[in-house]
């Protein structure tokens, strides 16, 4: 039984691949490093995450990106024997330019190094490789048109003018005549191209409305590559639109038949929870998967509609891994579920003692540049956190703690600093959602704290989060109950310019460019609402 999402927590865009009976998902990563995550199953159930591929400086230096630029809708493909992974690294969100440079690096094998990546083009975000059964290679993309309404080929949203094909290969790149091959359906914002082949059609998959509430996954065909394109019948295969259901803003996925004959595409999808500012998606876009049928050389869902059930049944029985705590002892390496931000230069913002993950304070927590952050996906509506640190700052620009975290406008901390009058004292920290300025709110006074290590502690349940502390004994709730809702795609800017998923996790910043360190001990991260730690 596989039950959606498969990949819970913010896992967006997800490229869908097919190796003899192995599958492998690749997701976007944004601004987080290092870049794009891929996950492997043989049973469609239960996925493991087995390479991080942008993982050096050749590959991925995202210091200075924007949040919510980085890594865009990588493209996960295999040919020749090799594994190919085309991806886009965006430099600007703002304005009228995006600034989008596309690349594609190869390995022998998924979890091998990566090679020095190809410089392929700029004209666009979303890149796709497409291998045709006589040996070519075709590289498309969306274009982006700066130039503003009226001007592009697609009347519902100009800046999405259209998908470019050119045919690629190693030796000679980009040759040959480069076109316009589809305008999108009257839905508009079309994105995310991708190309198979079956029954003497290509078939061209596209996401369509925006990655919010109005996306869509949809499907054109033709006999040639270079078209023209006809759309499907239902212009869509997968959209939520205007229904209220558990699973929403559904699109932007791909196609693959399996080994036993089936058929399935996966999508990405939100699950909003109601909070105080309406319906909110902490966990970002998540990857779901939905069995789909041939029926007049056309995808439908198997169920009938356009809407993907909650709940999918494989033809190869498997029984979904049941929700555990994760409980890391830190020191040595780094869990798997963690990630930083940005910056190909990791021995800068932390190192590995034998006994605790060490924070080395940089730039103040938000930086584009250098943010000692060291988090991991929110995956549930609900749970709980728990890490313990040993921090001794001199000043009140010196602070380490545990962090809420989607970008520099979203995140609530408790932080341990060092307070005028006060000494080593617990600070809360927050910026709720304060877009573009990045106000700070301190919703309680400071607390002193002895010497020591302390413990810290988060509560979530949907739209309402807690801090706690301790030092030996029992623990205290630290300040008021806050609004979570605001560490979502929703929260202040909104989802058109939210883009990656709440996260919670360790942080540390020393603005007086000293590198303080903290000396993190544990981490725990228990789904579900109680007492747990």
């Amino acid at each position: 039984m596989i039950r959606n999402p498969i990949l819970p927590g913010f896992n967006a865009d997800p490229s869908f691949c097919r190796v003899g009976q192995d599958y492998y998902i690749a997701v976007s990563t944004f601004e987080w490093y290092p870049g794009v995550q891929i996950y492997h199953s043989r049973d469609l159930v239960n996925w493991d995450l087995v390479a991080r591929p942008l993982n050096r400086a050749a590959l991925l230096d995202m210091r200075g990106n924007p949040d919510s630029c980085g890594i865009w809708a990588p493209c996960l493909s295999h040919a020749d024997g090799t594994f190919w992974l085309v991806y886009t690294d965006v430099k600007r969100l703002d304005g009228a330019f995006k600034d989008a440079h596309n690349y594609i690096t190869t390995s022998d094998t998924i979890d091998g190094e990566w090679s020095d990546p190809w410089y392929v083009n700029s004209s666009g975000f979303d890149p796709s490789l497409f291998h045709d059964d006589d040996g070519r290679k075709y590289f498309m993309n969306m274009q982006w048109n700066h130039r503003g309404p009226g001007t592009g080929g697609n009347p519902a949203h100009a800046s999405f003018d259209g998908i470019l094909l050119q045919e690629w290969s190693p030796e000679d790149g980009l040759f040959g005549p480069v076109r316009n091959i589809y305008a999108g359906t009257p839905r508009g914002l079309t994105e995310a191209p991708h190309v198979f082949k079956r029954n003497g059609y290509y078939y061209l998959t596209t996401a369509e409305g925006g990655t919010g509430y109005d996306h869509a996954a949809s499907l054109a065909r033709s006999r040639d590559i270079w078209g023209p394109y006809e759309n499907h019948p239902d212009l869509h295969v997968i959209c939520t639109a205007g229904t209220d259901g558990p699973i929403q803003r559904t699109g932007h996925g791909q196609y693959v038949e399996t080994h036993w004959g089936g058929h399935y595409h996966t999508f990405l999808m939100g699950r909003p929870v109601q909070g105080p500012h309406g319906p909110f998606c902490a966990l970002g876009r998540e990857t779901g998967i939905a069995e789909l049928v041939w029926r007049n050389d056309w995808l439908y869902l198997k169920d009938g509609g356009l809407v993907p059930p909650q709940v999918v049944t494989p033809l190869v029985a498997a029984t979904p891994r049941p929700v555990a705590p994760v409980r890391r002892q830190l020191g040595g390496v780094l869990p798997p579920e963690f990630q930083w931000l940005r910056t190909p230069e990791p021995d800068r913002i932390f190192r590995q003692a034998d006994d605790a993950l060490v924070l080395i304070g940089r730039e103040s927590i938000g930086s584009w540049f250098e943010q000692a952050l060291v988090a991991r996906r929110q995956e549930h509506h609900a749970y709980t956190a728990v890490t313990t640190l040993d921090f001794a700052p001199q000043t009140y620009q010196q602070a380490a703690g545990l962090t809420t975290y989607y970008n520099r406008h979203k995140f609530h901390a408790a932080l341990i600093s060092d307070e005028p009058d006060i000494g080593r004292a617990l600070m809360l920290m927050s910026c709720a959602g304060d877009w573009p300025d990045g106000v700070l709110t301190f919703p309680t006074a400071p607390v002193p704290l002895a010497d020591g290590p302390v413990t810290l502690r988060v509560t979530v349940d949907g739209p309402v989060q807690q801090f706690w502390y301790a030092q030996g004994g029992d623990w205290v709730a630290f300040g008021p109950q806050l609004d979570a809702s605001v560490i979502s795609d929703e929260g202040g800017r909104g989802e058109h310019g939210s883009f990656t998923g709440a996260f919670v996790g360790m942080v540390a910043f020393d603005i007086t460019g000293q590198g303080k360190e903290a000396r993190f001990a544990r981490f725990d991260y228990l789904p579900g609402v109680g007492d747990q730690a």
